[in-house]
């Protein structure tokens, strides 16, 4: 059993980063559509407003704006992202991660892209000047965008590469030469240097965001495998406040023994009542039982472990201990046989009793199975005397019976429960006493 829970661990860190990695491509996948929307929105309103006002256009760039290269411009940063958003798609369909050096390598391409836009505004204008036109923010777009990736190392390196290649173009424009020509604080190195600094510390901080994107998605992950596990382990008839319970509680399904109450329930006369119905008949027949059955079992803290055909198998006290697993399924029987008389007198449901028998006692419980399909299991000697217990209800014309040691545990006041003689069980040397509750 400790085998399989250490085996457990690495496949369910393995299926979180997996989940991950591909939680990750589809947001690169949305930063592509983003940029390409973008890009594909500025070409198109470009293309409108220097068709549309020309002579606004060749007043705000003294006529040296080149339509076609912009538009080429424009359209190639849009085509980039458009190939971008193909193998994205690609990638998530056959679920490959994309090698570390690609990755690097686009956020290279993507953060260079203002600084083509920079350089080829330093040949229609003054190199100083084209560093203060609105290309030099677009840096920041990218930066931003870079948390999309959830990757620290790449906004970081987002940020270098905005840094490093904007400080480099403040060089080459000569810097604070051109003072007489506009405010030599905006020309200096100094400002520039410190534009530079600015889009440094602007990937840092992406990359703590990023960071914190990234452990909130991993923490998603690991609560909604944790369910998983939980529904696996112990079936979808497990009530969501048992599940919540488990996760709040963080409980190892490990194998130990413990003191359980453990109830078997069987509909009298199925066999006679299937053969005269149709299949489909028959399951709806059984749903509309189960259905409120479960329902008692799960409000008064059991689970359903086994379906047994036409009937199941409950259990108080595991994988959750109550107050009192004696008493909760004492109440759960009771309640189950209060409702099904109560459908029947109403004519929802054909004429139909049950037999139900509850026994205590120490079980070992765990899960058993291989490293494909486990089962959460209860074995002990408490198990087969509450089978037994059930089928006597045949035998006495009841509906519910409990062993002595759950009669005197549950602390109810049952006035109507009678004492047998101490019955053989089979199965047991010593003959068990036994009290009719219905």
């Amino acid at each position: 059993m400790t085998e399989q829970r250490q085996g457990a661990a690495p496949r369910a860190t393995a299926a979180i980063d997996a989940s991950l990695a591909r939680e990750i491509l589809i947001s690169e996948r949305f930063r592509a559509q983003l940029l390409a929307g973008i890009f594909g929105g500025a070409l198109i309103a470009f293309l409108a407003f220097s068709a549309s006002y020309p002579g606004a256009m060749a007043e705000l760039f003294h006529s040296r704006l080149d339509r076609v290269r912009v538009g080429l411009l424009l359209g190639g940063f849009a085509a980039y992202e458009l190939v971008a958003l193909r193998g994205f798609e690609k990638l998530i369909k056959t679920r490959t991660r994309p090698p570390a050096a690609r990755r690097y390598i686009d956020t290279f391409v993507e953060t260079s892209l203002p600084t083509l836009a920079i350089v080829y505004y330093m040949s229609i204008v003054e190199p100083f000047e084209a560093l203060l036109l609105p290309p030099a923010f677009v840096y920041f777009v990218f930066i931003l965008l870079s948390t999309l990736r959830l990757d620290p190392k790449l906004c970081v390196f987002s940020g270098i590469v905005a840094a490093a290649e904007y400080g480099l173009l403040a060089l080459l424009s000569g810097g604070a030469t051109h003072a007489s020509k506009t405010s030599a604080s905006l020309t200096s190195m100094a400002h520039h240097g410190g534009k530079a600094l600015v889009l440094l510390a602007s990937g840092v901080a992406a990359g703590f965001v990023a960071r914190r994107l990234e452990k909130g998605f991993r923490r998603t992950l690991e609560s909604l495998e944790d369910r998983s596990r939980i529904l696996s382990v112990f079936g979808q008839h497990v009530s969501p406040a048992v599940v919540e319970r488990l996760l709040a509680q963080k409980a190892d399904v490990k194998s130990e023994l413990r003191e359980v109450c453990v109830m078997f329930l069987d509909v009298r006369n199925f066999t006679a009542f299937s053969e005269r119905k149709s299949p489909e008949e028959v399951v709806g027949y059984l749903n509309a039982l189960f259905d409120f059955m479960i329902e008692s079992v799960n409000a008064h803290h059991g689970i359903v472990n086994k379906f047994l055909g036409d009937g199941f198998m409950a259990v108080f006290g595991a994988p959750l201990r109550g107050d009192n697993d004696c008493k909760n399924a004492v109440e759960a029987a009771l309640e189950i046989v209060t409702k099904l008389e109560a459908l029947v007198a109403e004519g929802a449901i054909p004429a139909t009793r049950v037999g139900i028998g509850v026994a205590s006692g120490k079980a070992l419980i765990g899960n058993v199975g291989s490293s494909e399909r486990k089962e959460y299991t209860v074995i002990g000697d408490v198990v087969n005397v509450a089978s037994r217990v059930e089928g006597l209800n045949k035998e006495l014309g009841s509906q519910i019976l409990v062993t002595e040691r759950v009669f005197e545990a549950c602390a109810l006041e049952l006035p109507e429960a009678t004492a047998t003689a101490p019955l053989h069980v089979r199965g047991r040397k010593e003959p068990v006493r036994i009290f009719r509750l219905a």
